[in-house]
This record gives structure tokens, C-alpha cells and sequence, in this order.
């Protein structure tokens, strides 16, 4: 098993990419805690991945939240009795339309999802990582991040943070012997499919989006999960600041 002893934290795990990365990893022997705000979805994922033999535990968390962050480390450390991988999943977008048209309020609600939790993160589990000699973050950011389109300007401008952030990161941290990765998927089979279309998800209208793809589909959370559980695991040792489109070809 390609995660055996290790012990994760992933967080919007109740849902979409993350619940994929999170039974992808119990898959592997990694223990998970399954970290998201809405409750009935973080709790569903993790009694799953324990009735298929894994090990999850469930914690309740709004990754923007500081007082959040410590609880989530706390938990996870004393259920399982450590913490070496932090999968930054979390994300929220706006509908797809004119920049002008997003409220203030929304644009907060960006930053402080898709960019705020690399910080509280940072804050809460560095510490832990450099008593260890050891750590691993990956970081889900977004296509968008590297080859923005007209309609998702604010959310392409936060996922665009992430990335530079998270490539500082790895700058900062790589001599600590603390890895930071990031994942930029196309757009996938999630809940927030209909946000970035823009339009219903229709046959037809998934149809226009599927075309500017070359392989010729969107990402599944497995796609994603099969990323993170490469960059995770002692077989990219030696990766450090990348960023790995999972995308079809879609930013060639």
C-alpha cells in the first residue's frame, strides 16, 4: 500500500474531489481525517470508507476559520497519533458571469476559502511538520490558475494565488524537508459544475465545454484523487513546486 502509516487530513472531503482523494487514500492504507462544513456529507464519506475496512475519522471544519484549523490538527493527531499529508481541497466559486456583476461579499467568500486555509494551514500544521522532519501539502487550485477564461475573473484571480502561493511555499519549506504541491484540475463532474458553466448542466451545453478538451470529457474526483495520492506518497520525494495540470490536454 502506497500510504501505509501515513496519516491525512483532506479537507471539503464530505463531497466531490475530496471524497475522492479521501477513499482513494484509505485505499492506499493512509488514515484520513475527513475534514468539511457540511456536516451530513463529511460524515457520510468517512462511515464509508470504514465499512470498506479503512480508517476516517469525521471533523467538522470552515477552512477559513483560524480557531477551525487548530481543532482540525488537534483532532486528527489524537485520533490516529500524528499528521504527515494536508490536502487543501477546500474551494468555493461564483456563477460564471460578467466581473462586475459579483457582489463584494462573494469576492471575501473567495479569498478567504480557496486562499485563506494555505496560511491557517501553514500556521497550524509547519509546526508539526519541522519537529517530524518531514510533510506533505497538495494543494488543489485550479486550470483557471494558469489559463484564465472571461465569466470566472475573481475565481480564477484566487486560484491563481494559490498557486504562487503554494510554489513560495515549497521555496520556503523545501529545506525543512516539507513538500508543497499543487493539482490544477479541468473542470469536473462536481457540485459546482452548473457555477462555472454558467448555464444548466444539459447534454448539450456540457457538450461546449467537453469540446475545448482534447481527451474529450470532464475530470472525475478519481482523476484527481490518483494525482494527489502520487504526490502524496514517497514516490515524489523528490517533487517539490510543481504544478500538475490534470485537465485532458485542456491548457496545451
Amino acid at each position: 500500500m502506497r500510504l501505509a502509516g501515513k496519516i491525512a487530513i483532506v479537507t471539503g472531503g464530505g463531497s466531490g474531489f475530496g471524497e475522492g482523494i479521501a477513499k482513494r487514500f484509505a485505499q492506499e492504507g493512509c488514515k484520513v481525517m475527513v475534514a468539511d462544513i457540511a456536516d451530513a456529507g463529511g460524515t457520510r464519506v468517512a462511515s464509508e470508507i470504514v465499512a470498506a475496512g479503512g480508517h476516517a475519522q469525521f471533523q467538522h471544519a470552515d477552512v477559513s476559520r483560524d480557531a477551525d484549523w487548530a481543532a482540525l490538527v488537534a483532532a486528527t493527531r489524537a485520533a490516529f497519533g500524528g499528521l504527515h499529508i494536508v490536502i487543501n481541497n477546500a474551494g468555493v466559486t461564483h456563477r460564471n458571469q460578467p466581473m462586475l456583476n459579483v457582489d463584494e461579499a462573494t469576492f471575501d467568500r473567495l479569498y478567504a476559502v480557496n486562499v485563506k486555509p494555505l496560511y491557517l494551514s501553514a500556521k497550524h500544521c509547519v509546526p508539526h511538520f519541522r519537529a517530524q522532519g518531514s510533510g506533505c501539502f497538495v494543494n488543489v487550485a485550479s486550470t483557471a490558475g494558469v489559463r484564465p477564461r472571461p465569466g470566472l475573473t475573481w475565481y480564477n484571480g484566487s486560484k491563481g494565488g494559490a498557486i504562487v502561493t503554494s510554489r513560495s511555499m515549497a521555496a520556503e519549506l523545501g529545506p525543512d524537508g516539507i513538500r508543497v504541491n499543487i493539482i490544477n484540475p479541468v473542470m469536473g463532474v462536481t457540485g459546482m459544475l452548473e457555477d462555472f458553466m454558467g448555464m444548466p448542466d444539459t447534454p448539450e451545453n456540457r457538450k461546449r465545454f467537453v469540446a475545448t478538451i482534447p481527451l474529450g470529457r470532464l475530470s472525475e474526483p478519481l482523476d484527481i484523487a490518483n494525482a494527489a495520492l502520487y504526490l502524496a506518497s514517497d514516490e515524489a520525494s523528490f517533487i517539490n513546486g510543481a504544478c500538475l495540470e490534470v485537465d485532458g490536454g485542456r491548457c496545451v
